[in-house]
């Protein structure tokens, strides 16, 4: 006789419990009855219910004033796996993003507990941190950015991340077709505008701290050097080589921005315009200084001091006699 073989197919869902506690407390709450009487008379526009009588504040669930609840997910944003707590902006758009709750002052000074509660340290004898490397490349694409205004993750698939606090989203699913390309290019330049946004601040900080570097003919200034070119182009070379040299004099300035140096005969490869950024004035007069050749250095490393010229002379009196003082070059 033929034997027939019996299929069992499972499907396993998982589903993040912090919602369901939510909406059991919800029902509990007298706070919230208040909120949906007020709903049916229309006095709270902001606020909703869905078909299944779960209140929302806009699109983020209506949290009561449950302490041990707030707790739980205070403790979920801050000491999960999966989000490492990088800063204070994760956490706090973490939880934007799908609750909403009226701040209190004990909430608040919650909050500060956890944030002043962080240390830092060091452990050299942990085994298997390259086990944390997925956690933490994982908390970082889904960390917000400040200059992005959103996730690494959300601006490169258009969509949030599922977490433990942001499993599922309300909406209705939208199917991928032709609008995808349009889409994307929105996304783009939507990212472009936020990082143009965010250098222009930090443009702005920077620039009441910086005046424009402005040098005149005749002027003496030290070139700067990297160290490759240093060595290719000027010679300069060694652990303890210095980072300008010179000082030349200065030419013309060709431009706004630029200026022509007097070279020594010795770098006739090297072209002689050069960026202001590579300047730095030289506050001395090259002629002026005596060379090392013309000081006559003693065994014992020092030399004899001898007058050029006075400067100036005054003469004090005693009733004795009078004394003459001279300042000397």
């Amino acid at each position: 006789m033929p034997t027939t073989l019996e299929t069992e197919l499972y499907n396993l869902v998982l589903e993040p419990t912090i919602k369901d506690q939510i909406i059991a407390a919800q029902k509990k709450d007298k706070g919230m009855a208040h909120i949906r009487d007020e709903i049916n008379d229309k006095k709270k526009a902001y606020f909703k219910l869905d078909e299944e009588g779960v209140l929302w504040f806009k699109n983020r669930l209506v949290v009561p004033k449950d302490m041990e609840l707030r707790k739980k997910i205070l403790d979920e944003a801050h000491t999960s796996m999966f989000t490492l707590h990088p800063g204070s902006n994760k956490m706090y758009q973490d939880l934007k993003q799908k609750f909403w709750w009226t701040p209190s002052s004990s909430s608040r000074l919650e909050m500060g507990g956890y944030t002043h509660g962080l240390h830092c340290g060091i452990a050299s004898h942990i085994k298997g941190w390259d086990e944390c490397l997925p956690l933490a490349e994982f908390a970082y694409n889904n960390s917000y950015q400040k200059s992005l205004e959103m996730a690494p993750f959300e601006a490169l698939y258009s969509r949030r991340c599922r977490t433990p606090l942001n499993w599922s989203e309300p909406g209705e699913r939208v199917t991928f077709g032709p609008d995808l390309v349009t889409q994307a290019e929105e996304q783009v330049k939507f990212i472009h505008s936020n990082l143009k946004r965010a250098q222009s601040r930090q443009k702005s900080y920077s620039d009441k701290r910086r005046r424009p570097l402005v040098f005149e003919k005749d002027d003496h200034v030290y070139l700067r050097v990297s160290p490759m070119k240093g060595v290719h182009r000027f010679g300069v070379k060694g652990k303890l080589a210095p980072r300008y040299v010179g000082p030349f004099k200065i030419t013309e300035q060709c431009g706004p921005v630029a200026y022509r140096l007097e070279l020594p005969t010795h770098l006739p490869a090297v072209h002689d315009v050069f960026h202001v950024s590579q300047l730095k004035k030289c506050l001395r007069v090259p002629e002026e200084v005596i060379g090392t050749s013309e000081i006559q250095i003693q065994p014992d490393l020092t030399y004899e001091e001898k007058p050029i010229k006075i400067l100036d002379q005054k003469q004090r009196s005693t009733r004795q006699k009078t004394i003459n003082f001279y300042k000397v070059q």
